[in-house]
C-alpha cells in the first residue's frame, strides 16, 4: 500500500487533488492509517493514471467518472465527440488568434484601440463575411483577379507582406502633417508602389477595382475590407497621384 504523500510523489498529483478526488467517488482509497491518512493500492495507482491520461485528451472529469465505471462504454463514439470539440476549440482559438492579431495591427495603424468600436466592427465582419465573399466575387470574376485578391493585406494576419503593408500605411497617416509634396511622404508613397508592383505586377484593371471599393466606405464595408479614414484615403490618393505624375516626368 502507498500513503498519500508517495502518490503524489509518483504520479505528480498533489494532495488536495486526490482528497477532492476522494469526494466526487472518482478514486477511493482502500483504507485508512490509525492517523487517518488516505492509503491506496496498485489498482488505484493504476486507476489514477487512466484518469491522468482521460485529462490530457480534454475530458472533464464528471465524463472520466462515466468512462471508468462503464464497462460497456463506447470508445469509437466517445472519442468521436471529443474529438469534434477539441476541434471546435481549436477553430476558436484560431478565429481569437487572428482576431488578437487584427488588434495589435489596428493599434499600431490608429495609434489606440477604441474597444467599443472595435467589437462592433469584429460583430459586423463575421455576421458579413460570406456576403462580403459572393461581394468580391462579383467584382473580381476572372481566376486572375481571384490570385491577386489572395494577395491582398489582411489586418488579421501576421505574414510578413501583411505586416509590411500595415506598417507602411502607419507612416503614411503619421506622415500627413507634412503634406503630399513632402519627401517623407513621397519616400513612403515610392515604397508602396514597389511593392505593389512586386506583390501584384502591373495590372491596371485589378488596381482600379480594388480602388473603386477601397475608396468608398459603403463597398469597402460589404467587400469586408478594413475601414480606413476618408481623410487618409484622400491623402493617400493624392500622394501617389503626385508620385506618378513626378515619375512620369522624369521618364519625359
Amino acid at each position: 500500500m502507498f500513503s498519500i504523500q508517495e502518490v503524489t510523489k509518483q504520479t505528480g498529483m498533489s494532495v488536495r487533488t486526490l482528497r477532492y478526488y476522494d469526494e466526487i467517488n472518482l478514486l477511493l482509497p482502500i483504507g485508512k492509517t490509525t492517523g487517518g491518512h488516505r492509503l491506496y493500492g496498485e489498482k488505484e495507482l493504476e486507476k489514477l493514471r487512466e484518469i491522468q491520461f482521460l485529462k490530457t485528451l480534454g475530458f472533464t472529469l464528471k465524463e472520466i467518472k462515466q468512462i471508468l465505471a462503464d464497462k460497456n462504454w463506447d470508445w469509437r463514439d466517445g472519442l468521436q465527440k471529443q474529438l469534434n470539440h477539441v476541434t471546435k476549440e481549436k477553430e476558436d482559438m484560431i478565429e481569437i488568434e487572428h482576431t488578437l492579431i487584427g488588434l495589435i495591427n489596428s493599434v499600431q495603424l490608429d495609434g489606440d484601440l477604441d474597444l467599443q468600436q472595435t467589437m462592433k466592427l469584429i460583430q459586423l465582419y463575421q455576421h458579413k463575411s460570406q456576403q462580403s465573399k459572393l461581394y468580391r466575387e462579383q467584382f473580381f470574376t476572372s481566376e486572375l483577379d481571384q490570385e491577386l485578391l489572395d494577395k491582398l493585406p489582411n489586418i488579421n494576419s501576421d505574414d510578413p507582406e501583411s505586416l509590411e503593408w500595415v506598417s507602411l500605411l502607419s507612416q503614411l497617416k503619421q506622415a500627413m502633417p507634412q503634406g503630399i509634396h513632402a519627401p517623407e511622404t513621397q519616400k513612403i508613397v515610392q515604397q508602396m508602389h514597389e511593392k505593389t508592383i512586386d506583390t501584384f505586377g502591373d495590372n491596371e484593371d485589378f488596381f482600379d477595382k480594388v480602388w473603386a471599393i477601397r475608396s468608398s466606405p459603403e463597398k469597402s464595408e460589404q467587400a469586408g475590407f478594413y475601414p480606413i479614414e476618408t481623410e487618409v484615403l484622400d491623402f493617400f490618393e493624392k500622394a501617389w497621384e503626385y508620385f506618378i505624375a513626378d515619375q512620369n516626368n522624369e521618364q519625359d
